[in-house]
């Protein structure tokens, strides 16, 4: 086990919490509910971002940026909407602080804002307001508009990544000129993610499509996908949602049609935000420490030297000069510790704690038979092996532990989806193995609220490939044509 890492069966909350600290994701801030993102952690952010970013551009969109603020009279314009957020606000009343004579730093009450400004908790109403401006025929269409930001939702119970006030993400916002053209923005975008966290995080994904209880605030329709962690509960890994025209007629955004009539835009947005890296570390990690897959990892191979003497460390340093050079021009990070501070023993434990795919262990030895020692951290292996040839040989290395991390996730994952057609068994698989129960539900809320209640789960989605069945709901007895899939879930 990890130094001072609980271990993932004894407790596997704990683990999370200790091994996001202990690896330098994140740590709590002085702020209540809020993070700080170490610089470990927020590498791993970025080369996220980069990779997203990067795929949202070549798929036709461009980033802007909207306020922070948004009037309090634009949430009371969309009433599903301010009723999904009213609860998680953060409200801005006053604009000064002053000096009360003692020496206290108090609110001005003269200072109040004419019309309360809300921290946003996601932008839809902002920027509905300000594409009115932007269109007026079918010429302006499509808006294909992305903005990297931060957002508030007021939460009491948080957790690092997975549960905080303020959080880091990306929400697209696009405006068609049909529904059929939104309905495709909002499926394409579900596959963009999906495609990220199997290719890029090693994390397979359910695509599928929420219920109407589970469905974004606004919404017509919301694609999702789901992810399964190791102790078989479920997070929702990015959300695309096709909005119809109900922020338009909200923000009476309308355009001249080829054919000259003036008709309601059509609508998505979507998302994926910092609770990626809590998925990331949940999906993969060991009580050893992190599991990064290479794609992901800002140190994808580190290199520790073992020596003795100066002369000894001078022959070294002449090999990893030219071994680091050549992996550079592959594009692979390398890191290369000759802290002379530390021992290579706890360099070791440091590298494999956070999560480096590939370490290389070379000294005086290695350099007289022509080798080094290689070890992978996905599957905490050691090989001595030859100098020849050495970078392809890592580069190729790279996408085995690649493949491996998402193979290994991927068996877990299907070893976890079970099929039930009763309530008893239902409960029985719940509270067992866990993990995605597939079903038979009557397609009511009714019903998925009163499972929720008595067992916590909730229907993650409605898979895309969910193939026609005639069924009955496992707790109404009533008729159904497909199976969703319940969880426990983040």
């Amino acid at each position: 086990m990890g130094k001072g890492i609980t271990s993932r069966s004894e407790d596997y909350s704990q683990w999370y919490n200790d091994l996001v600290i202990k690896a330098d994701l994140a740590e709590y801030s002085a702020v209540r509910g809020c993070m700080v993102i170490k610089p470990y952690g927020y590498a791993i952010w970025e080369r996220m971002q980069a990779i997203l970013d990067k795929e949202f551009k070549e798929t036709g969109h461009s980033n802007a940026y909207f306020p922070l603020f948004i009037p309090k009279s634009f949430f009371s314009k969309e009433a599903s909407h301010v009723e999904g957020f009213a609860t998680e606000c953060a409200v801005v009343t006053h604009y000064r602080l002053k000096n009360d004579g003692n020496g206290n730093i108090v609110v001005d009450e003269e200072a109040k804002l004419e019309e309360e400004l809300i921290v946003r908790p996601t932008s839809e109403t902002i920027i509905w307001n300000t594409y009115r401006g932007w269109i007026e025929s079918y010429r302006d269409l499509p808006i294909l508009v992305n903005q990297w930001a931060n957002v508030v939702r007021w939460e009491m119970r948080t957790r690092l990544f997975l549960r905080t006030a303020e959080f880091l993400w990306q929400e697209g916002h696009t405006a068609h000129a049909t529904e059929q053209e939104a309905i495709e923005e909002a499926e394409k975008m579900q596959g963009v993610y999906a495609d990220f966290a199997e290719k890029v995080m090693g994390v397979p994904v359910v695509r599928g499509r929420k219920t109407e209880n589970e469905r974004f605030a606004g919404a017509v329709d919301t694609y999702t996908i789901e992810a399964l962690m190791q102790d078989g509960k479920a997070l929702q890994a990015g959300t695309s949602h096709f909005l119809g025209q109900n922020f338009a007629k909200a923000f009476d955004v309308k355009f001249t049609s080829k054919e000259g009539k003036q008709e309601y835009v059509w609508a998505t947005s979507w998302g994926v935000s910092t609770r990626l890296m809590g998925a990331l570390v949940m999906a993969h990690s060991d009580d050893q420490g992190l599991v990064i897959p290479p794609k992901l990892a800002p140190i994808q191979v580190v290199i520790v030297p073992i020596y003795r003497t100066e002369e000894e460390k001078a022959a070294v340093d002449g090999f990893v000069d030219s071994l680091r050079a050549e992996l550079k021009a592959k594009g692979i990070s390398v890191k290369y510790d000759d802290r002379d501070t530390q021992r290579p023993g706890f360099k070791f434990a440091e590298w494999e704690l956070k999560g480096v795919p590939l370490r290389v262990t070379v000294g005086a030895r290695d350099l007289q038979n022509g080798t080094v020692e290689l070890a992978r951290r996905d599957i905490q292996s050691k090989e001595t092996v030859s100098q020849e040839g050495l970078a392809v040989r890592i580069e190729n290395l790279l996408d085995v532990i690649q493949e491996n991390i998402y193979q290994k996730a991927l068996d877990y994952r299907d070893a976890h989806i079970t099929e039930v057609n009763s309530y008893d068994e239902f409960k029985e698989v719940l509270e067992g193995k866990g993990g995605f129960i597939s079903c038979h539900w009557d397609g009511t809320v009714e019903t998925e609220k009163r499972v929720k209640e008595e067992t916590k789960a909730t229907i993650r989605c409605i898979p895309l490939d969910a193939k026609e069945e005639a069924g009955v709901c496992i707790f109404t007895g009533k008729p159904s044509t497909k199976r969703v899939l319940f969880a426990k879930a983040y």
